[in-house]
């Protein structure tokens, strides 16, 4: 069994390489339209450089697993810009998307909180849908559309979870076929357990995205997740990908849901140990404080322990 690991947005032991530099739409409407284009251009570049950089370094460090930010062009989705960033940067989104084809680098986004399918509110959904399309075309744009994924979380209960998933079945619809393809959905650490989110993925032949963290913060009694697991890989078959899991550990007991600058080995080995059951190969992206940092040092620290081997930079088998 093998394990891969990665980590999100931004690499920490690169100096100055945030991929989110922004530019608000405050500062843009201030701003003539020939400052505007210009701004807009020049934190494009910024980000877009920098998001090459980490890919350049996540190949040197054997990191096969990388999210883009969402944040790499400013203000694309607002309605009172939707300005076109695909063609000025066409070079930069292609050089990107070879690279993570020549490396074989799995890469993703993850859409913020507000982009769900449960409100009953059609501008909600309708802003959903423009997130999910902007966050395609950045991937179309490099090449990898149809093997990257794009994650959410089902959304909000509004005090009625059943009403709330008839409607993310009914809003889901407004999402077109090739977006949805690309989807996965991962269970909450407050709201939907792994059991309410599998049935929703089932329904709608949605891969979901197990989140270990979220599961010990919230689920009941009787999901095991030996019993999970193997229900929830399965679903990675609709897509032909590798089952990924999302890990992090607590920041503290009374902080439990918050994550840890890294992540505590001694959390995840019970997971581990049913995965070793399983032999199942999967890649793990790590949602801790300290990014790329907190991948390299779970992968060593894992390493130490009788029975793993380190075959990588971020890779263990088992």
């Amino acid at each position: 069994m093998i394990i891969r690991f990665g980590y999100v947005s931004h690499a920490l032991s690169l100096w100055d390489c945030s991929p989110a530099k922004a530019l608000t739409f405050t500062r843009w409407k201030k701003l003539t339209e020939s400052e505007r284009k210009e701004q807009l251009l020049y934190v494009t570049k910024q980000n877009l450089e920098h998001t090459l950089r980490m890919i350049h370094y996540n190949i040197a460090q054997e990191i096969s697993l990388y999210r883009f930010s969402s944040s790499i062009v400013p203000l694309a989705t607002h309605p009172e810009v939707l300005w076109d960033y695909k063609t000025p940067f066409k070079d930069v989104f292609r050089e990107i998307g070879e690279l993570v084809k020549k490396h074989k680098l799995r890469t993703s986004f993850h859409p913020n909180q507000f982009t769900l399918f449960t409100s009953d509110k059609p501008h909600i959904t309708d802003n959903a849908v423009t997130d999910m399309t902007y966050h395609y075309d950045m991937l179309d744009a490099m090449g990898i559309a149809e093997e990257a994924i794009i994650n959410i979380h089902v959304g909000g209960a509004y005090g009625n979870k059943q009403t709330a998933t008839e409607r993310f079945h009914a809003n889901i619809k407004k999402l077109p076929a090739t977006l949805k393809n690309r989807m996965t959905i991962e269970n909450d650490d407050k709201t939907y357990t792994v059991s309410e989110t599998l049935a929703i993925c089932k329904k709608e032949r949605i891969p979901l995205l197990f989140d270990y963290h979220h599961f010990m913060a919230n689920h009941t009694e009787d999901e095991v997740v030996e019993n999970l697991l193997p229900e929830i890989f399965h679903t990675w078959n609709w897509v032909g990908l590798k089952p990924k899991v999302h890990v992090s550990s607590p920041k503290s007991d009374k902080e439990f849901r918050s994550h840890a600058d890294y992540v505590d080995p001694d959390f995840l080995l019970p997971f581990i140990k049913v995965l070793k059951e399983l032999n199942v190969d999967v890649d793990i992206m790590i949602e801790a404080k300290q990014k790329d940092k907190a991948a390299l040092k779970l992968c060593e620290d894992l390493s130490r322990i009788r029975g793993a081997k380190r075959i990588g930079g971020a890779a263990i088998q088992y």
